[in-house]
C-alpha cells in the first residue's frame, strides 16, 4: 500500500508510528473525518481535527498527506456536496497549523459522486463499484 487513509485519532498514529519505525520504513496517511456525524462511520470530529493533525506533526515516521471523508449515503450526489465542500474548507483553514502545509490530498467521492467530488477539489476518489461491480 502507498497511504493508509483511515487515521482519525492520536492513540493510532502513535502505533503507526512505533511500527514503522521497527521497520525502518515511512508510512503516509490521511486523517479522516466524520463529517456526517453517523456512529457507523469513522473518523475524527472536525473541532477535533487541529488536535490530531498537530498530535501527528510530532511524529518522526508519519507524514500526513492530506484530508479523506466519506459523506452519508444518498442516491443524489449533489447530497454529498456541502460535506465534500467543508472537507476541503477545513483543508484550507489548517494551512497554518502546525502540519497543516502538507495537507495537500483531499480523498473524496466514490462511484455514486465521484464527479461532483472532483468539483469540489478531490484529488483522490474512490471508484470500487465501477469497477468491480456491487458488493454481494
Amino acid at each position: 500500500f502507498r497511504v493508509i487513509e483511515t487515521v482519525d485519532r492520536a492513540p493510532l498514529a502513535v502505533e503507526l508510528d512505533r511500527r514503522a519505525g521497527a521497520a525502518s520504513a515511512v508510512i503516509h496517511v490521511l486523517l479522516q473525518v466524520n463529517l456526517s456525524g453517523e456512529d457507523q462511520k469513522g473518523g475524527t470530529e472536525p473541532g477535533a481535527l487541529p488536535a490530531l493533525l498537530e498530535a501527528c506533526a510530532g511524529l518522526a515516521r508519519l507524514r500526513v498527506r492530506g484530508l479523506m471523508t466519506v459523506p452519508a449515503a444518498s442516491p443524489d450526489p449533489e447530497e454529498a456536496r456541502a460535506a465534500f465542500a467543508r472537507l476541503r474548507e477545513l483543508r484550507d483553514s489548517l494551512a497554518d497549523a502546525p502540519g497543516g502545509q502538507s495537507l495537500r490530498e483531499l480523498s473524496m467521492g466514490m462511484s455514486a459522486d465521484f464527479e461532483t467530488a472532483v468539483e469540489e477539489g478531490a484529488t483522490s476518489v474512490r471508484v470500487g463499484t465501477d469497477l468491480f461491480g456491487p458488493r454481494e
